[in-house]
């Protein structure tokens, strides 16, 4: 098994991205070494999301060409992980019986077990359970995992998971049905994994859970016999000599004062928060069974601007949502126009298998769907530049991501994607101060200063 290729496609999230790298450090940590073509591995796993039918789609015509590739390498072995497995599980060997094992969300750690079972036996691993315990966490900096090309595209960042699953069963979603109920970390594997990967050169991690404001609430998790919540981890964290700091997802019911107080009390975390509206409409946000209302979620923006006035603010928004009016779109553009997001992730609604809103009557066609998008999203275009255009001719620190023949492209503490003219040297996870000149929807162009 010691020259085994493997492929990852992942498809999703950054949750799906993370249990993507955990299954690399997994496979090269058994002698298998990692591929960037599909010709040329002997093991290929989709790494799969299902919380939109796009996304789900994507896969199943990725799967459907893969057909041709193990009628002609017999010997192939083909694995679907994530959300679309755990969902469907025998019927996607039914559906496509050229793949060799399924294998779902709470199981990805398992992987190497279900390889070294008898050869020629399909697998499917979907349980899961509301005691599941998520491993202490696998050893990134091990020789082998050093040529892990996924690992070495960014070594100056990482992802850290501090709890899996939901609890919040909104009615459109599918995750608490493919990724469990909400189960955290313990907080001293969290920071011990921060501190390894702070000794290895690693200067940005963000802080990976489906709704991050609850860690700690499910399993209680307690510090000295005191209940130890997210801005308390956040804190901890923070002493661990990182120049950067993130988390993501914010759910807004959940935001706490002391969380909103983190980002004027910690230096390293960065001004900028993912806080999903989905609606800007008070009777949409009730069928969601969101649990909050418009009123509510922008107190939640007054404090943040408050607590830190230059933060960028990015939501998700779903267009067409069952029983959505045309005086409902309408709260949303008011929403859109009302809080000025710096940027969205906008999707037209479709139904997910298993979730309530599926059920639901009241359907809206797929054009009214499309012209509201357009206009929603051409809007946001519009805010977006105006308030990129704000930093045009102002100064800021960006940290380096990837160089090319005429600078690098890097990140800000906003996250703006930046692009840097500059022939000076300079290195990934490098913080260079430039200065904006100029402005796109959703990029900035700067100098070195």
């Amino acid at each position: 098994m010691g020259s085994r290729i493997f492929y990852i496609k992942t498809f999703g999230c950054q949750m799906n991205e993370r249990d993507s790298e955990i299954m690399a450090q997994s496979l090269a940590a058994h002698g298998y070494r990692e591929g960037q073509e599909i010709s040329e591995a002997d093991l290929i796993i989709i790494n799969t999301c299902s919380i939109r039918a796009k996304a789900e789609q994507k896969v199943m015509s990725l799967l459907g060409m893969l057909r041709k590739e193990k009628k002609d390498r017999p010997a192939l072995k083909i694995c679907v992980a994530g959300c679309v497995a755990q969902q469907e599980g025998e019927q996607l060997l039914r559906r496509m019986p050229h793949v060799d094992f399924v294998i779902g969300t709470q199981n990805i750690y398992n992987i190497i077990e279900l390889l070294e079972e008898q050869p020629g036996n399909k697998k499917v691993l979907t349980a899961m359970s509301d005691a599941y315990d998520i491993p202490r966490f696998i050893p990134e900096f091990q020789p082998e995992n050093h040529l892990l090309p996924s690992l070495l595209a960014r070594p100056f960042k990482k992802f850290v998971t501090i709890m899996q699953g939901c609890n919040n069963f909104c009615s459109y979603c599918i995750v608490p049905y493919t990724r469990g109920r909400e189960i955290s970390r313990n907080k001293d594997d969290i920071i011990d994994e921060v501190n390894v990967l702070v000794e290895h050169g690693v200067r940005e991690i963000t802080l990976l859970g489906q709704n991050v404001n609850s860690y700690g609430l499910a399993n209680t998790v307690t510090r000295n016999g005191s209940p130890y919540s997210f801005p308390l981890l956040l804190k901890d964290v923070a002493q661990s000599g990182l120049k950067r700091l993130r988390f993501t997802t914010s759910h807004p019911k959940d935001l706490s004062d002391d969380l909103i107080q983190c980002f004027q009390e910690i230096e390293i975390l960065c001004n900028q928060i993912h806080l999903p509206v989905q609606a800007g409409s008070d009777s949409v946000l009730k069928k969601m069974n969101r649990k909050y209302t418009v009123t509510d979620y922008l107190h939640k923006v007054d404090a943040l601007r408050s607590s830190c006035p230059d933060i960028a603010i990015t939501t998700d928004i779903i267009v067409g949502f069952p029983g959505e009016t045309d005086r409902d779109f309408e709260q949303t553009m008011r929403l859109l126009e009302e809080v000025r997001f710096n940027g969205s992730f906008s999707f037209k609604y479709s139904d997910r298998s298993g979730t309530k809103s599926s059920g639901f009557g009241e359907k809206v066609t797929e054009k009214i769907k499309a012209e509201r998008l357009s206009r929603f999203q051409a809007r946001q275009d519009e805010i977006s530049l105006e308030k990129n255009s704000a930093f045009t001719d102002t100064s800021m620190t960006v940290m380096v991501e990837s160089i090319n023949t005429k600078g690098f492209q890097g990140r800000s503490v906003f996250n703006h994607v930046v692009h840097v003219e500059s022939l000076l040297p300079s290195a990934p996870g490098d913080l260079i101060d430039v200065t904006i000149f100029h402005a796109g929807q959703h990029s900035l162009q700067g100098r070195i200063i």
